[in-house]
């Protein structure tokens, strides 16, 4: 099975965070729901379109992994994305002991409908398909997808993707880690798909597939601390005009947003959000492997 330890996973800074915004408008609402629609232009504290008025309900999904969350304990303020997430709060004015977090399964928080948080903070690439239902705050990271594999792996050693096209690989259902595979790598074999990252590192694990594709922090972590004799095999180049971004995930027209990326603006301007990027997520290598 698995390792789990903790253990600071350090990540180069590849391209520039992209976090311009203003505070809009919002309303306060005490409802079971998220708030939603039109209100005053006040981002104060206690005009926060939140699910209770003065306080802000964040999901994630559980478990929560390193070096996004540390101990899979949100709530301890340890990890890259538990530490922006009390940040954001904090310039909104919300004290710690006034965010609450909840529980929520990866592809539930950008599926259509009410959402019974705020935010949902949990490594959600920005996609314009994910855009139709939900909405989403500036880009907080950018991501470049990579790959993993056990060190005998027949993966090792390749430097492009059509070096990748006869393994068998496999990706979590619903992540843009899937759609590398689907779309840019193109195996002749149709990929392994899991219901959660636990089950594509156990198959890896097992020796089931040559290798799993994540995004680079998770998979230099998972191959530091948590599946033995398993290497980062590479990391594979942004796709399209800008670098893939995760978002925090918002209620479609949910005004909180606008006050969410004024607080991120805040934050890179101040070098907060690097800061907290330096501490937990920066510094390790991996080679890059090429499209074509």
């Amino acid at each position: 099975m698995p390792r789990r330890t903790t253990l600071k996973i350090l990540i180069p800074l590849t391209s520039g965070l992209l976090l311009l915004g203003a505070c809009g408008s919002s309303t306060s609402d005490s409802s079971a729901t998220t708030a939603a629609g039109k209100g005053n232009s006040s981002c104060a504290t206690a005009d926060l379109a939140t699910v209770a008025k003065g306080k802000l309900t964040i999901g994630t999904d559980t478990p929560a992994f390193e070096p996004w969350f540390v101990d899979d304990k949100p709530t301890n303020g340890k990890g890259f994305e538990s530490a922006v997430a009390y940040a954001v709060a904090d310039e909104l004015g919300v004290a710690k002991a006034d965010v609450t977090w909840k529980t929520v399964a990866f592809n539930t928080a950008f599926a259509p409908g009410k959402k019974a948080f705020d935010f949902d903070i949990n490594q959600v690439s920005i996609t314009p398909e994910r855009a139709k239902t939900v909405d989403f705050s500036d880009g907080y990271y950018d991501v470049n997808q990579a790959i993993v594999g056990l060190k005998d792996s027949r993966a090792v050693g390749a430097t492009s993707v059509a070096d990748l096209k006869g393994l068998k690989l496999g990706a979590q259902q619903g992540t843009t880690s899937f759609d590398f595979i689907t779309n840019v790598i193109k195996p002749d074999a149709d990929p392994f798909v899991y219901n959660d990252n636990s089950a594509a590192k156990a198959a890896l694990d097992a020796g089931q597939v040559d290798g799993i594709v994540l995004d680079l922090p998770t998979a230099l972590y998972v191959s530091a601390v948590e599946i033995e004799g398993s290497a980062v095999i590479g990391q594979f180049p942004s796709t399209g005009d800008k670098p893939e971004q995760f978002g925090m995930v918002f209620q479609k027209g949910n005004t909180l947003r606008d006050c969410v990326n004024k607080a991120l603006a805040s934050l890179t301007k101040s070098g907060k959000l690097k800061n907290i990027q330096d501490k937990w997520l920066a510094g390790g290598v991996a080679p890059e492997i090429a499209l074509d």
